[in-house]
């Protein structure tokens, strides 16, 4: 899949891209059978929500999944990344968001990037998110909102959030939020919300600010993120687990186009358990010429 001049003139101008139907339901089968197993196992990896059981985030399942492993490969979400930055890619994190039935907690509004650069020293917004809908998102089960072109304003400034939610996040002031809506047209698409089946598939700007509000309907709406870098941008510190911000800055190698139909052999480093080096950390910089060795 290669983006067109069109669609690359409206990433530059909105910040981000919508794919509905992106995937087939046959192909969607296999990633959501997944999940109840992913969801179900009492590993660092699965972040819950505050005061409640229900799962937030799994982080890198494609570490400890077939199905995933191969999604994390798939041409259709890794290529038109690599033609927007026009170079190859490395996965910096892989997350399935769960924003569960009656339970799903909001994310505030903030920047992708800003978390990034902040925890992980990630030297530029080379790096974005290409989102799956493993569930049909709909007005009512918490769907992504954007503010379009507000990635124009580079990195803002935000606070880091401990306590709102049971997952961190440097989040965007609300007259900040006031203003950039208005800028982008206020009540008439100041804010959008891209909506639809299961397979539709979403690309957006690292700098681009957006959240999304609880689920208070009877529908979950799960989604997969893969958070996509350019192999030269590499984060230089690991102050956040392994698991949560990867470390191995190899470019990723697609499979070919029907890897969801069919049983291509992918590597499971983490599928017997992760090792203790993926919980690791550091608030040190890491040395550029150490790490490239």
């Amino acid at each position: 899949m290669r983006l067109t001049q069109e669609q690359l003139e409206h990433f530059d101008r909105e910040g981000y891209l919508f794919f509905p139907g992106q995937f087939t339901p046959q192909e969607m089968q296999a990633l959501t059978a997944a999940v109840p197993e992913l969801y179900g196992r009492r590993e660092a990896y699965n972040v819950r929500e505050k005061g409640s059981d229900a799962v937030r985030t799994n982080f890198a399942a494609h570490m400890v999944s077939e199905p995933f492993a191969r999604l994390a490969r798939h041409p259709r979400m890794v290529r038109p990344v690599m033609d927007l930055f026009d170079e190859e890619v490395y996965m910096h994190q892989f997350k399935i968001n769960g924003k569960m039935a009656f339970e799903g907690d909001v994310w505030q509004w903030h920047q992708d990037y800003g978390t990034w650069l902040n925890d992980d020293l990630m030297p530029t917004e080379r790096a974005m998110n290409v989102a799956i809908f493993l569930d049909d998102v709909n007005e009512y089960n918490g769907p992504l909102m954007f503010i379009p072109g507000s990635h124009k304003k580079g990195v803002v400034e935000a606070k880091h959030d401990l306590t709102t939610t049971s997952y961190p996040l440097w989040t965007v002031d609300n007259d900040l939020i006031r203003q950039l809506v208005e800028r982008a047209g206020g009540k008439n698409g100041g804010i959008v919300s891209p909506k639809g089946p299961a397979g539709s598939m979403i690309l957006f700007h690292s700098c681009l600010v957006h959240a999304s509000t609880s689920n208070l309907s009877p529908w979950n709406r799960v989604s997969v993120y893969l958070s996509l870098c350019a192999v030269s941008n590499h984060i230089r510190r690991f102050k956040r687990p392994e698991f949560i911000a990867h470390r191995d800055f190899t470019p990723i190698a697609c499979l070919p186009d029907d890897c969801l139909a069919r049983p291509y052999p992918v590597d499971l480093p983490w599928k017997d358990g992760m090792p203790a080096s993926a919980l690791a950390t550091s608030s040190d910089p890491i040395d550029h010429i150490r790490q490239a060795a």
